[in-house]
C-alpha cells in the first residue's frame, strides 16, 4: 500500500479515536474523518512550516510548546474548510483533540515504520 495512503488511514484512525475519547469533539462518520485527515495532512505539509517559522520567537520562548497551539489552529482550520466533518464544542476540546491526534498519529506512524523495516 502506498505510504501516503497508510499515513492518511493512520490520521483517520487518530481523528476517530479523538472523537471517541474527547468529550466535546465529535466526528460524524468515517468518510468525513478520512476527508478531514487528507485536508489536515495537506495543511500540515503546506501551512505548518510557515506558521512555525513565523512564530519562531514565541516558540523558542515557550521551548516548543507553542507548536501545540499551531496544531490546534490547523485542526480548527480543517473544521472550517470541511464544515460538518466534526464538531468542536470549545477551546479545550479542540486543544485536547489536537494533542491526542498528534500523539496517536506520531505513535502509529512510528510503529508502521518500525514494522516495515523488518
Amino acid at each position: 500500500m502506498p505510504a501516503l495512503l497508510v499515513r492518511w488511514i493512520i490520521l483517520t484512525v487518530s481523528v476517530m479515536l479523538a472523537g471517541v475519547v474527547i468529550h466535546g469533539f465529535q466526528v460524524n462518520n468515517v468518510f468525513k474523518a478520512f476527508l478531514a485527515a487528507v485536508v489536515l495532512s495537506l495543511l500540515n505539509a503546506i501551512l505548518r512550516p510557515v506558521l512555525i517559522l513565523l512564530t519562531l520567537p514565541i516558540n523558542v520562548l515557550t521551548l516548543g510548546l507553542f507548536v501545540l497551539v499551531i496544531n490546534a489552529f490547523l485542526l480548527w482550520l480543517t473544521s472550517v474548510i470541511l464544515p460538518g466533518a466534526f464538531r468542536i464544542d470549545g477551546l479545550w476540546p479542540l486543544f485536547l483533540a489536537s494533542l491526542l491526534i498528534s500523539v496517536l498519529s506520531g505513535l502509529l506512524n512510528w510503529l508502521v515504520k518500525k514494522e516495515s523495516r523488518k
